[in-house]
């Protein structure tokens, strides 16, 4: 398989990535509409696909196989244009990724979100622990670029506001400077332009 990256690519692609109740789902949706992207609930990818090796019923979720997430997920990345949603990233290949969102939420916020939905004491008490130990951050920095990981609060409506103007005025200068740059699905020879820095502090 021919795999493409960034050179190859016309537009950005995106991960907002968090702990489960962090709004993750709505602020990519919001996202993917403003910016004319795909929004990719991987969460959802999954089970439509049957990208997974059955049900843990301790976490009462479906036991993710990476492989076959990835194998399914490489063409629409190459392409570029998308907005990938799910609650953790270090399976994924750096290529694929120009920018990725950390959403983070306060443990009471978290706690209430997380009820609301009905997960059990169990799951909920896990979420908050891994919240509270950053485990999605660290994952992040951990896989990706320093440069491209950012650290976002999602505790209230107005930031996931905040959040999605920033990501869309993101990944309109990204877009400006890769055809400035001559490079990816414009047919220049320059190569790809350097990945704006996120504006307003993302």
């Amino acid at each position: 398989m021919d795999l493409k990256t960034e050179d190859d690519r016309s537009r950005p692609n995106i991960l907002v990535t968090g702990t489960p109740g962090s709004g993750k789902t709505c602020t990519s949706a919001l996202i993917a509409e403003r910016c004319g992207f795909a929004h990719v609930n991987v969460t959802e990818l999954v089970k439509a696909e049957e990208l997974h090796d059955g049900m843990d019923e301790k976490w009462d979720s479906l036991i993710l196989n990476d492989d076959k997430v990835c194998d399914h997920m490489e063409e629409m990345m190459g392409e570029g244009g998308n907005v990938v949603d799910f609650h953790t990233c270090g399976f994924f290949p750096e290529r694929w990724f120009d920018l990725i969102l950390v959403l983070r939420a306060d443990n009471t916020v978290l706690f209430d979100r997380l009820t609301k939905r009905g997960y059990s004491p169990h799951k909920i008490t896990e979420n908050v622990q891994c919240e509270i130990m950053q485990v999605v951050l660290q994952e992040a920095r951990d896989s990706y670029a320093a440069e491209r990981v950012h650290e976002l609060h999602s505790d209230s409506l107005e930031q996931m506001e905040a959040n999605v103007e920033r990501a869309v005025g993101w990944a309109g200068a990204w877009i400006a400077a890769k055809g400035e740059g001559g490079g990816g699905g414009d047919g220049g020879g320059g190569g790809a332009a350097a990945a704006p820095s996120p504006p307003g502090g993302v």
